[in-house]
């Protein structure tokens, strides 16, 4: 009998694990997950947004606009540095990161720093924001590559 010949690819994969993990965010607007991979193809680590252990999500706001202190922003812990700090191993050098959001440059930075080596990202609807912007310039002078998934339109269906 020969293989099957409708199975997903590496970054279909893993993209679908980041997403995956996005249905773990609590967030009312914007659920985005990460899956940080090793070259040799092993999940090293995953990560979604929410809000940091042992803060809960009843006391404070998921709202976006007002008083900072009020609005979900100073609290969130986005979906690459989860993945980033729930990582438990020896070194993320040479990994990539598959994010559903390309990232902001807080993220960029601990991405940089660990030592990922490539983004690969499904929306980039904040590119034209400051924030992506520095972004990539950082990822541009630290030699990290950021590509945009390509998706061959697979819809995946899990009866859970």
């Amino acid at each position: 009998m020969p293989k099957r010949e409708e199975y997903i690819n590496w970054d279909e994969y893993f993209m679908g694990i980041a997403l995956l993990s996005a249905e773990r965010s609590k967030d009312p607007n914007s659920q985005v997950g990460a899956c940080i991979v090793s070259e040799d193809n092993k999940i090293l680590s995953i990560g979604y947004n929410g809000f940091p252990i042992g803060c809960s999500d009843d006391e404070i706001s998921w709202e976006r606009e007002g008083d900072f202190k009020n609005t979900k922003y100073p609290y969130v812990c986005h979906a690459e540095l989860n993945a980033i700090l729930n990582y438990t191993g020896a070194s993320l050098k040479g990994s990539k990161i598959y994010v559903a959001l390309f990232p902001c440059n807080e993220c960029a930075k601990a991405i940089i720093q660990c030592g990922i080596k490539e983004v690969i990202y499904m929306s980039d609807k904040y590119k034209d924001t400051d924030s992506v912007i520095v972004s990539k310039k950082m990822f541009d002078m630290s030699g990290v590559k950021y590509k945009e998934y390509e998706s061959r339109g697979i819809k995946l269906k899990l009866d859970l």
